[in-house]
């Protein structure tokens, strides 16, 4: 039978990558928590309507989402992201009608585009929505959270945050009128890409990565100079309550966001170190969605942070602090059957007076020498050791594997009582 292959765009996440992970998702899970955000899950199949009628216009809907009939003939995809999902599940289980709520979820999206470093077909997210607020206050505590979350994970130095308002629906026509007035004498020097893009939706010209475009635009209308007097003074306000928190930012007038249901703010954080994938985490406002979706008008607002460019910017800086947090603290080298039966059992005592500590126990016949190097690699503090005179003597010898010293034959109480200190320790 020929080999399978993952699919393109498609990775596995190995045991070795996963400690970073875990050590991510725990971090995220606590700082989230500690603003009051609650977890909600969700499925990562939808109706594809869901995706279309939110955004109509955009690179995702056109050629990118994973669609396909199921065998009732029903129009399914994958999530492509997540906002609209948690917007339908929130309609559905009726909790914006009884509560404000604040909203966390973590799990895999789908997008058929080209696989890159920190980019692929199926990717993870972390994010946030909250409903029912449309004050900037709101806006500038998930940006706080955001920026709360890097110093947890110890890449705050590493990130820097961009910020911009779309306005109202009324401010981006006026602006997309004054873009396609400005580009249209030019038009003969755009690419292919920047033709469509002006032609199907002028505003994601503004995020072109060519020199070209990124050249023109210094010379084009700005959409800080058409905001109405309601999203002018909300994008104040919001600089204000950022300025006095302490958060430093630059103002970008030609950002925006992929998905096409966004107003007013927007931000996105990005970083230098992952090349031209630059974005790490990136949100906004998305007053009108609910409505769209057929809930009833409710302001709402979130970010996503993507997963694999988030792992690849703290594995650098901590994987050596991660992989001690997650390794093993006890590894049983055993030589011979009975000692390996008397090894499960000392194991769960174990487990049971310290439910905390991760302990392997060697199941193979490998030499004294080959165990040891496993022990070594798997990270454990403490080798415990039981072969024929262990067992006859009812012993087990203990070693240190981190510090030189004499490995101790005893028994079974002075092992717990060790291991008492370690954990006492820290």
């Amino acid at each position: 039978m020929t080999k399978v292959r993952t699919v393109r765009g498609m990775n596995d996440i190995t045991p070795k990558e996963v400690v970073s992970w875990v050590y991510a998702e725990k971090i995220i899970s606590r700082v989230f928590g500690s603003y009051g955000y609650e977890e909600i899950r969700f499925p990562v199949v939808e109706n594809t309507e869901l995706f279309d009628r939110s955004n109509e216009a955009s690179d995702m809907v056109s050629k990118e989402m994973y669609t396909f009939q199921d065998k009732g003939g029903d129009n399914l995809s994958l999530r492509p992201e997540g906002t609209a999902s948690c917007v339908r599940a929130c309609i559905d289980n009726d909790l914006i009608r009884t509560d404000s709520p604040r909203l966390w979820y973590n799990g895999p999206m789908f997008r058929y585009e080209r696989p890159q470093k920190g980019r692929s077909r199926q990717f993870h997210q972390s994010s946030v929505e909250v409903f029912g607020m449309d004050g900037p206050e709101i806006d500038a505590e998930i940006i706080l959270l955001s920026s709360r979350l890097w110093k947890a994970l110890g890449i705050d130095r590493d990130l820097y945050l961009e910020i911009n308002s779309l306005g109202s629906e009324e401010t981006r026509q006026d602006y997309i009128e004054a873009l396609v007035k400005f580009f249209k004498p030019l038009e003969g020097s755009l690419d292919e890409d920047s033709k469509r893009k002006l032609e199907e939706n002028p505003l994601r010209i503004l995020d072109s990565k060519s020199e070209n475009i990124i050249n023109l635009l210094q010379e084009a209308p700005k959409i800080t100079d058409f905001l109405d007097e309601d999203s002018a003074l909300h994008f104040k306000s919001l600089l204000n309550l950022l300025d006095a928190s302490g958060i430093e930012y630059s103002i970008n007038s030609n950002l925006v966001r992929g998905l096409d249901y966004y107003n007013k703010t927007v931000f996105e954080w990005k970083t230098k170190n992952l090349g031209s994938q630059d974005t790490v985490c990136g949100g906004g406002r998305y007053d009108s969605l609910v409505e769209e979706l057929g809930g009833k008008p409710c302001p709402a607002i979130g970010f996503s942070m993507g997963m694999e460019r988030l792992i690849l910017l703290i594995q650098d800086s901590l994987q050596e602090d991660i992989i001690r947090d997650q390794s093993l603290d006890c590894f049983f080298i055993c030589f011979g059957k009975s000692s390996i039966n008397k090894a499960l059992l000392y194991a769960e005592e174990i487990r049971n007076t310290y439910p905390d500590l991760n302990l392997k126990i060697n199941f193979g016949s490998e030499s004294a020498s080959s165990q040891f190097k496993k022990a070594d690699k798997s990270g454990a503090r403490f080798a415990l050791i039981l072969g024929e005179t262990e067992i006859e003597e009812d012993k087990i010898t203990y070693k240190d594997l981190r510090k030189r010293s004499e490995q101790e034959t005893t028994d079974f109480r002075n092992i717990l009582e060790k291991l008492n200190n370690y954990i006492q320790e820290g």
